[in-house]
């Protein structure tokens, strides 16, 4: 007995060592996926499925790549299998016995540039932002940060992220994409998930609203609150008129315009403790004679979590170490800890189905 009980911890131990060896390899080469990914994007496989409107083969799927001038199926075929495995694509076997037919899955809808309505939400402009060399590089830095201290983009690229944007207009195109196609995706979320919070509301100031899609989406759905996208001015030039809304550069540091309510979507994460307290203090500044809240869309860390978008929380976690000048994503003590030192003794947070979460903070 003792010694089956020997054997059989041994082949325990000895599987689950080849389990951990398994799980380094896949870790390793983990950025395969999102380099397939990126692929699958810039091809627009997903658009010439959806154009076809049923599952097609791999010869359809070359024949609409309209800018393939020496196409290779092979590594087509490669890319694909690998998406496949990753739940990106469907895949089956034709009816006639004939070739494979690859279809979208829910996970691919959201890779869509094309649509009737052009309404449908797309994370394709975040995929190719976030997988860009200029945006991958800073990555490399992260031991180097933890040696030394720093930022990594600027490590990177000799210059923080916001300088980098205001001088590399292409970058600074990528990035406000990325940024406008998030915004649709999370306000839908917020939109529904929050409609009490905009009822009450009569001004409204977006800080670091970028090009104007937040507000532009809040107007639509609440045209009584007079908005104002507010954000540096080489952002806000790139802007987009929008009925009910205006645009005003500047800088959160120095002043921010006064409304009824402050909202700022995924902009403390960029951010210090000692920066944010800085930027809620000009919040409250913002709110007249101290009335009203500011309206934080960010993540709330949950160590133990189990959601859907939790493991991803961690994700964005050290993608403010890659990309931001000192920003984090926090728990909720966290969050009161700042909110506390800024004046915001009251809190409430909202759970919506989003990545993020809303965070009401008070002035009294």
């Amino acid at each position: 007995m003792g010694e089956e009980t020997h054997a059989a911890t041994e082949t325990e131990e000895t599987l689950l060592t080849l389990q951990g060896q398994a799980n380094i390899w896949n870790y390793m080469f983990s950025f395969a996926d999102s380099m397939a990914l990126k692929s699958a994007v810039e091809l627009r496989i997903p658009d010439i499925i959806h154009r076809h409107g049923e599952p097609i083969s791999l010869t359809q799927i070359l024949a609409g790549i309209s800018d393939a001038s020496s196409p290779d199926i092979t590594c087509l075929a490669r890319i694909i299998r690998l998406l496949v495995r990753r739940k990106i694509f469907s895949a089956h076997q034709a009816s006639d016995g004939g070739d494979t037919l690859y279809g979208l899955t829910h996970s691919s809808r959201w890779l869509l540039s094309e649509s009737p309505s052009g309404s449908e939400p797309s994370l394709s402009p975040m995929v190719l932002m976030e997988n860009h060399a200029w945006a991958t590089a800073p990555w490399h830095y992260l031991s180097q940060c933890v040696r030394e201290g720093g930022f990594a983009f600027k490590k990177a690229h000799g210059r923080e992220i916001w300088e980098f944007a205001s001088e590399n207009s292409e970058f600074n195109k990528l990035f406000n994409d990325g940024m406008a196609c998030t915004a649709k995706i999370v306000m839908s979320a917020i939109i529904s998930g929050y409609k009490d919070g905009f009822e009450s509301v009569g001004s409204l100031v977006d800080v670091g609203g970028g090009t104007g899609e937040t507000v532009c989406e809040i107007v639509k759905s609440y045209p009584h609150i007079k908005c104002i996208n507010f954000d540096l001015p080489h952002v806000v030039a790139t802007a987009s008129k929008c009925e009910g809304v205006t645009h005003v550069g500047g800088d959160m540091f120095q002043a921010i315009p006064k409304a009824d309510a402050v909202f700022m979507k995924w902009v403390m994460h960029d951010w210090s403790d000692e920066n944010c307290v800085k930027i809620l203090k000009k919040c409250k500044e913002a709110l007249a004679e101290e009335r009203g809240k500011v309206i934080i869309v960010d993540f709330v860390l949950k160590p133990e979590g189990d959601g859907i978008f939790d493991d991803t929380a961690f994700v964005f976690d050290l993608l403010m170490i890659a990309h931001a000048s000192g920003g984090r994503e926090r728990t909720e003590l966290e969050w009161k800890k700042i909110l506390q030192e800024a004046g915001f003794p009251r809190y409430n947070i909202i759970t919506v189905k989003a990545l993020p979460s809303i965070i009401e903070a008070y002035p009294i």
